[in-house]
């Protein structure tokens, strides 16, 4: 491959071109495949990079939720957070500037995913990704904000099960990826939406089968948060469950009304001599 062609690899750009209707070949989609991924390995080695200059910062952040469920604990249960290994202290530095890296970076490698997912749509379907782009990466976010302020309670419950006279030494690593899989959880629960709406735009699914279907989405949900959160307690299952389901009632009232403008617009075009299905 020459060095035009490098160049364009990484910005993204297909290397051959597309087809009449604008799609491309599937040696193009892997091409574009490497390089989206290599952009997200740039983003990500970039933001553990930076997060490494507040590592403090991150580290007491991060602590907050133990040290608050710390404290709710009752007098006769202790716990202790620890470090094992000679080699564990690195480790701490770099997962923790990994998942700050992951966390904070979401919307800019959100982008890529449905950057590579864009060049199969439709020309009428791309429109949707402005909209994707400014609302899957916030969204992401917020669920994982939620999941942070439910950490309290939900080490609370389980350290709270340690016998009195025994002390609870809390292993940083696994309370690092005790609190990695809360983020994620509830940041990729809060895009179900999004993805909700795609579905709807590209004709998938219609706002009434939503509405058909609402009681076992409902049971569905809760399902999932029950299985989904790390500490498995009611709390924090409802504090994922809750948002879920209003996030999904939001993307119904979305898909309506898009359903609607979509029927408007194809009685618009029918011919005067069309029957109209109506």
């Amino acid at each position: 491959m020459s060095i035009v062609g490098v160049v364009d690899l990484f910005r993204g750009r297909p290397h051959h071109p597309v087809g009449d209707d604008g799609r491309m070949a599937l040696s193009d989609h892997l091409r574009e495949l490497r390089a989206r991924l290599l952009k997200v390995a740039v983003i990500l080695v970039v933001g553990i990079v930076v997060a490494l200059f507040f590592f403090d910062q991150i580290f007491e952040l991060m602590m907050r939720p133990y040290e608050q469920a710390a404290a709710r604990l009752p007098d006769n249960i202790e716990t202790t957070p620890t470090v094992s290994g000679a080699g564990g202290p690195l480790m701490l530095h770099l997962k923790l500037c990994g998942l700050a890296a992951v966390v904070v970076t979401s919307p800019l490698w959100l982008y890529q995913i449905w950057a590579f997912i864009l060049p199969g749509l439709h020309a009428n379907e791309r429109k949707w990704t402005r909209i994707f782009a400014a609302i899957a990466g916030p969204l992401f976010l917020l669920g994982a904000a939620v999941g942070y302020l439910t950490l309290p309670k939900g080490l609370e419950v389980l350290i709270g099960f340690t016998p009195g006279g025994l002390t609870n030494l809390v292993d940083f690593s696994e309370y690092l990826t005790f609190l990695s899989r809360t983020l994620l959880v509830f940041g990729i629960a809060f895009e179900i939406p999004v993805f909700v709406i795609l579905l709807n735009a590209a004709g998938v699914v219609s706002g009434r089968s939503l509405g058909q279907y609402r009681p076992w989405i409902t049971i569905v949900v809760f399902v999932f948060a029950a299985v989904a959160t790390p500490s498995a307690d009611p709390f924090t299952m409802l504090f994922l469950a809750i948002p879920m389901m209003a996030l999904f009632f939001v993307s119904e009232v979305i898909c309506r009304f898009v359903d609607r403008r979509r029927g408007r617009h194809a009685l618009a075009d029918l011919d005067d001599d069309e029957m109209s299905e109506l």
